[in-house]
């Protein structure tokens, strides 16, 4: 019997060598993207790997002054304390942290606007731990996006942009970011819901929802699809912790192209088709009247003379329930969709009027500056010191989203810590009038408010309600 026991060791051995052989066989096999529900329960390693490189932090910095301190000026107090914290305006550092995506080899970097909004410094940093300077080529706060061109580097990892419009409900997507600081992160999940509107960020979105956990810091990141490409830019969530809740918000990478483009093309800001025409929500009540079987669609409650609107035929109370056959079921839906629209050619609008249904064709041109902007900042003493504004034109309208109808002078920019910023003047506000005179130029606003008044009644016009307030002098 001991005679025959080696045979069997051998053919034991044998056999553990085979397994073996065969496991480090598996285990060299390059890994690739899952595309079977059998393969998802393997890794999403590959994915992370091909998109992870095209994923980078964001740091933006300025440097601030504190105020004069009001004692500085007592003998008493600078006997003590001398020129410590008295003496010298103290410095703050202001610091923001997100994250980015490189979408041009020649280091074209797209984050969101609230991200750098402000910062005088910005900074890169990649998964390899390389950081590099970087410049603000465009902001454009209407979708809450901007982007960055990176100095002294080429040939970078590009992630590809993918058709958002293609995107479903359950699809799996990966959020890459750095969220709270603590370092590239990744986070899985699936799209919760499409065209997402309301929010509060931005004025032409209409968002992809995720539960692919998103928090603080992950704003700019990527949401990709399992072949690795952005579906949209991760830019907000809703909590009351502060933390992911698995309810986070990402840009549709439609919107993100158009911002790309425009910057590609040197623009400072981004050329949108204008449309001429003032929108407002469908109710139920309208819906019924109408017979349509829910509240779906666009109001039109006022048109721009001459503008591509009224060119194309539309009219006031017509309801809007499609663009190039995709469905719209509010004003900011169809903002949406109306901006991604490609300049210089046409868009099908499908139109409900008196019971029948149009399809009426309306041009995609850019809103027309009709008029010099004449920026004017406002000095001297009045509720307005702080102020920016400039004359109305379609394009002006256009970007501060106000509508282009009203008559007054636009606010376009608040210095920070202002008169004009205390009294609660915000940017798109529109000044009609001064102690009872219309103003109908910056220039007319900025001769009345050289002179000296005991009081000041400003009229202004805000998201299409007029208000009149008085400040003293």
């Amino acid at each position: 019997m001991p005679g025959r026991s080696r045979p069997i060791h051998l053919a034991v051995a044998l056999a553990l060598l085979m397994a073996v052989a065969m496991e480090s066989a598996v285990q060299a096999q390059p890994k690739q993207a899952p595309e079977t529900r059998q393969q998802i329960t393997l890794s999403f390693a590959p994915i992370v790997r091909q998109s992870v490189a095209s994923v980078v932090n964001v740091y933006g910095a300025r440097v601030e002054k504190q105020p004069r301190n009001p004692f500085m000026d007592d003998p008493f107090f600078r006997r003590f304390f001398g020129d410590r914290g008295f003496g010298v305006p103290q410095e703050r550092v202001q610091r923001s942290l997100g994250s980015g995506v490189v979408v041009d080899a020649s280091g074209l970097v797209v984050t969101n606007n609230h991200v750098i909004e402000g910062m005088s410094e910005v900074k890169v940093a990649f998964a390899d731990k390389r950081e590099v300077e970087a410049t603000i080529l465009l902001r454009d706060p209407r979708t809450d996006l901007a982007v960055l061109k990176l100095k002294g580097v080429k040939d970078l990892a590009a992630i590809e942009l993918a058709d958002s419009d293609k995107v479903e409900i359950g699809d799996l997507v990966l959020a890459i970011g750095n969220p709270f600081g603590v370092g590239q992160t990744v986070t899985q999940g699936i799209v919760s819901a499409l065209a997402r509107t309301q929010i509060g960020v931005g004025d032409a979105q209409s968002f992809i929802q995720t539960d692919a956990a998103i928090n603080p810091g992950n704003s700019g990141g990527a949401l990709v699809d399992m072949q690795g490409r952005v579906v949209g830019i991760n830019t907000a969530i809703f909590s009351r912790s502060g933390g992911s809740i698995g309810i986070g918000f990402a840009i549709p990478s439609a919107m993100v192209r158009v911002v790309v483009e425009s910057a590609r093309a040197g623009a400072t800001t981004v050329r949108r088709p204008w449309f001429g025409a003032r929108l407002q929500a469908l109710t139920n009540d309208v819906a019924d009247g109408l017979g349509l079987d829910r509240p779906a669609g666009s109001v039109v409650a006022s048109v721009v003379e001459k503008g591509p609107a009224a060119e194309a035929g539309l009219r006031r109370s017509d309801v809007i329930l499609a663009i190039d056959g995709l469905g719209v079921d509010d004003p900011e839906a169809f903002g949406y969709r109306f901006a991604t629209r490609p300049l210089n050619g046409t868009a099908g609008l499908t139109v409900l009027r008196g019971g029948k249904r149009l399809t009426l064709p309306v041009k995609l041109i850019p809103a027309p500056e009709t008029r010099p902007r004449d920026a004017v900042v406002l000095a001297g003493r009045s509720p307005l010191t702080g102020l920016t504004v400039m004359n109305l034109s379609p394009a002006v309208s256009e970007e501060l989203s106000i509508d282009a109808a009203t008559e007054g002078v636009a606010v376009s920019e608040i210095e920070e810590g202002s008169v004009a910023a205390r009294v609660g003047f915000q940017k798109g506000d529109i000044i009609q009038a001064l102690n009872g005179e219309r103003m109908a130029t910056s220039r007319d606003i900025e001769n009345a408010t050289k002179e000296r008044k005991r009081a000041w009644e400003v009229t202004i016009s805000r998201a299409g309600q007029t208000v009149t307030s008085v400040f003293p002098g």
